[in-house]
């Protein structure tokens, strides 16, 4: 029997530094979000970013808490429920980190008769802080509690068209009536050594962004390319033209080197460039969430309208809306023939 198990990243228990601490912990000690050796990764975190962070990013989640909990969490309930609605196999719901576990998803579907199982990341470019690290831990826990089960593994969908077409028609209708005189594409930032790290080829990357451009193998699993493409379809679908978008990369950590440009550095100098009206899409995401409402929505426009900008729209992720649901029911009812 064939069901699906539906993947996005998480969310603490509770906009708390006593619930974000284990959170932060648990995904900062990954190791392919922070791959370094062990023990550097246990001084960096423990040592350093735990003795600090909790309380800020406990603020943050403050920030953008509604009564019915984390928005990420509660956007990717109302997908599933949607999805579930429109599929006749058993869907389950899983996050990387936190309470609502792989095991537990995995364990879902195998006491439902399941014993096939589309593995599906929500997360439209592949990278290893995102993709490898949700397909890694579902094998080590397939092989260790449900050796029987086999996986259909969702590829990054960043340039199918019916992904294409739903993400370019939700910003087409958020934008109506908002005369922009910018759009800004901001993805999630990644050390530029996992785009390496990730180079099949071993030879392809030169990490000047022009070899994105350039037909290769490496592209299937390269974050910065599936960006740039994301951005290519959508930008061509919707007609905009050249000089009135750009794309950049919002979230680092210290002390890396990570993919450029910085969305916060760009967007704080567009106002002197003359850009008044600035909207920005974050197409790195499916389910707004932290990076989305309290990064974008909330940090960026208040430092764009600080530094002279007037108008600023955030343009909602494609969340549980109808056409997107109905596009990844498509994906399962395929699946599901095969």
């Amino acid at each position: 029997m064939k069901g699906v198990l539906l993947v996005n990243l998480g969310s603490p228990e509770s906009p708390t530094a006593k619930d974000v601490k284990p959170y932060l912990d648990e995904f900062l000690m990954d190791k392919y979000v922070i791959d370094v050796p062990f023990l550097l990764r246990a001084l960096l975190v423990r040592g350093v970013i735990l003795q600090t962070r909790p309380k800020k990013s406990a603020e943050a989640y403050a920030r953008i808490w509604t009564d019915e909990g984390s928005p990420l969490i509660v956007i990717s309930k109302k997908m599933h429920q949607k999805v579930q609605s429109l599929v006749d196999i058993p869907v389950a719901l899983a996050m990387r980190y936190g309470t609502i576990t792989i095991l537990k998803g995995l364990q879902e579907l195998h006491d439902k008769g399941v014993n096939e199982v589309m593995l599906f990341p929500l997360y439209p470019q592949h990278a290893m802080a995102s993709t490898t690290t949700i397909v890694a831990l579902a094998e080590e826990l397939r092989v260790k509690h449900f050796p029987e089960m086999k996986f259909t593994i969702v590829p990054s969908f960043y340039n199918k068209p019916d992904y294409i077409q739903a993400l370019a028609n939700s910003m087409k209708k958020h934008l109506e009536g908002f005369d922009y005189d910018h759009l800004l594409f901001s993805y999630h930032g990644i050390p530029k050594r996992h785009i390496r790290k990730t180079d099949v080829t071993k030879s392809h990357c030169k990490m000047d962004f022009s070899c994105c451009h350039n037909s290769s193998p490496a592209h299937e699993f390269c974050y910065s390319h599936q960006c740039y493409e994301t951005t290519k379809q959508v930008v061509k679908l919707l007609g905009i033209p050249e000089g009135k978008y750009s794309q950049t990369f919002q979230s680092r950590l210290a002390g890396d080197k990570w993919l450029t440009p910085y969305t916060d550095v760009e967007v704080n100098k567009m106002p002197e460039k003359g850009i008044k009206k600035l909207a920005v899409v974050t197409p790195a995401f499916v389910s707004d969430c932290l990076e989305t409402l309290e990064e974008i929505a909330m940090e960026a426009n208040h430092e764009f309208k600080v530094h002279g900008g007037e108008e600023f729209m955030a343009i909602p992720c494609m969340n549980d809306g109808d056409e997107w649901c109905g596009v990844v029911a498509r994906w399962i009812s395929e699946f599901q023939k095969n």
